[in-house]
Parts: C-alpha cells; sequence; structure tokens
C-alpha cells in the first residue's frame, strides 16, 4: 500500500466489484489509503484490527448485513461511518442514525459525492479536536475527555460516537443554553446534510440511552418547539 498525503485510511465494505472499484481509484487518486472488505462479517473484524480512519458500508450484504456490522462495531468504536444503501426509505436512514451513523449515501451515488462526505466528516473531525484541544469537562459523575474523544460515567468509559461526543460536549460546555435542532445540525454535521433535523433527534436519544440516569445530578432537557439543554443541578 502506497504512502499518501491524507494520512487517512479509508475502509471500504460492499459485495459490489463495481463499488469498490470506482470508490479505490477515486480516493487513491485523492491520496488516501483503502481497505477494501466484502462482507459484514470481516468488515466487524476489519474495523477492529486495521483500524481505519473512516468507513464506507452498504447495508445490504452477506453474512452480516450492513447495519448488523454497524450495531457490532458500535459496541467498542467511535470509527466515523458513512453508510451506503441503494434503498430510499427514510426507515432505513432513521436506523442506521439511531445506531451511530455519521452519515448516509444513496445509491446509485458519484465517487465524487462520496468523497464530498468523507472530508467533510474528517474534517469535523479534525476541527472539533482543534476547538476543544487539551479539554476535558467534568459534571458531577459525567466526564468528556476531548483529548482522548471519550465520554465516562462514574468513572466507567461509555462507548460513544464522534456525533454523540460532539453533540454532548456542546451541550454541556455551555449549561443552561437552549440549541435548536438547527443549528446542533450545522454546528455539529458542519455541511448540508443529507438528512434532517430528526438526525439530531435520534442521537439525542442515544445519548439518553446511554447516559441518563436518576440521581447524575444533570440532565438534557427538551425545550419543547425549540431544541435542548444540558441541565445541572445548580441550574
Amino acid at each position: 500500500m502506497e504512502e499518501n498525503r491524507t494520512g487517512y485510511t479509508i475502509m471500504i465494505v460492499d459485495d459490489d466489484p463495481n463499488v469498490h472499484q470506482s470508490l479505490n481509484n477515486y480516493f487513491r487518486r485523492e491520496r488516501y489509503n483503502t481497505i477494501s472488505v466484502y462482507d459484514g462479517e470481516s468488515a466487524v473484524k476489519q474495523a477492529f484490527s486495521a483500524q481505519p480512519h473512516l468507513i464506507i458500508m452498504d447495508i445490504m450484504m452477506p453474512r452480516l448485513d450492513g447495519i448488523e456490522a454497524l450495531r457490532e462495531i458500535r459496541k467498542k468504536s467511535n470509527t466515523p461511518i458513512i453508510m451506503l444503501s441503494a434503498k430510499v426509505e427514510e426507515f432505513d436512514k432513521l436506523i442506521g442514525l439511531e445506531l451511530g451513523a455519521d452519515d448516509y449515501v444513496t445509491k446509485p451515488f458519484s465517487p465524487r459525492e462520496v468523497l464530498a462526505r468523507v472530508k467533510a466528516v474528517l474534517r469535523r473531525m479534525h476541527e472539533m479536536g482543534e476547538q476543544t484541544n487539551n479539554s476535558v469537562i467534568r459534571v458531577n459523575n459525567l466526564e468528556i475527555n476531548m483529548n482522548a474523544f471519550s465520554v465516562s460515567l462514574n468513572d466507567k468509559e461509555i462507548p460513544c460516537t464522534p456525533k454523540e461526543i460532539e453533540i454532548l460536549w456542546t451541550l454541556a460546555n455551555n449549561p443552561g443554553m437552549v440549541f435548536s435542532r438547527e443549528h446542533l445540525l450545522e454546528s455539529i454535521w458542519g455541511y448540508d446534510f443529507l438528512g434532517d433535523t430528526r438526525a439530531v433527534d435520534s442521537h439525542i436519544k442515544r445519548i439518553r440511552a446511554k447516559l441518563c440516569k436518576e440521581n447524575n445530578g444533570w440532565d438534557i432537557k427538551t425545550v419543547w418547539g425549540v431544541g435542548y439543554r444540558f441541565e445541572t443541578g445548580d441550574a
């Protein structure tokens, strides 16, 4: 595998050789390293062993479909994942977002479109790292460590996706401030996202399920008709 200028490795997961050929050629011209995987079961293994910087993964695959592979990867990894699918139903898109996908591209697509999405996700990761350099937020039993891009509750690390961590950090860093869904969508995704504000709701739902417990001393409150705010016992 030849060296590249970007420093990023992209893992492409799809059972269609044509998808690999078109995306591999395009990404390598842009100086990205690529890894090709053809089924969901291998994708889970490679996600942990090869540790790519980003994963592009189809939904309909043999051995383990993309949704199940996404679910397994998210148990231990917050690697950004962009889902591919020939299906256009909103139901499929929302399932992927609720499980922790970072973006969603519908087939047929142009390699240029996929590249733009990849660059946007990686750029946001880089920008978020710079903006929050040496930043650790502690609120009672919650710790958000942006150096390690990790979240802990009661001193136990809780697996969270990059978008979940960014949303949580944005809210917790501004306690009492109300953020609209539109503001969170624009500031966290950082580009013209393919979806809509339901993506924000899906991520908030996952954050609450993982972290919001009784007696935390903090909570994420819904401001009906507006958005969300982070409240502490002092608020």
